[in-house]
């Protein structure tokens, strides 16, 4: 498989994991103006998760999605982490977890693939940017 389509199948997936993870902290948030910020974010994520969908299948490829067990995983661990704390600073803070992985991970991954096209490499600098905001913004909820 070559790069731009490697890359674009990550960037496909950490927008998927962003996006199924809001969706469902959504139904837990009980805080107005915290599930703005998530419904907000949830926009950015599939925004992204589209776009990079539509540039695999304009390569006439098949993008790789996360697999139904790591959905299941994170699923229980979302429920299991907010079953007695669903304040939006105990969210905030495995938010705050989440998107610095992916931060880390996301750097690591533009300098792995700095050759691909850069349409796809501006589509994964949005990411990292956005990942970034998003690690600023929770910390208010701290």
């Amino acid at each position: 498989m070559d790069n731009n389509i490697e890359f674009l199948n990550y960037i496909y997936q950490n927008a998927e994991m962003g996006k199924d993870t809001i969706s469902e902290l959504i139904t837990i948030v009980e805080d107005a103006s915290f599930k703005n910020i998530l419904e907000s974010q949830l926009k950015e994520y599939t925004e992204i998760f589209d776009i990079s969908s539509n540039k695999i299948e304009q390569a006439k490829k098949t993008s790789k999605g996360i697999g139904t067990f790591s959905k299941f995983t994170t699923y229980l661990m979302i429920n299991f982490k907010t079953m007695k704390n669903k304040t939006p600073s105990h969210i905030a803070e495995m938010l705050i977890q989440g998107s610095t992985m992916g931060i880390v991970d996301l750097t690591k991954k533009i300098k792995e693939y700095k050759d691909v096209a850069p349409d796809i490499l501006a589509l994964a600098d949005r990411l990292l940017k956005f990942e970034i905001q998003n690690v600023d913004e929770m910390k208010k909820f701290l």
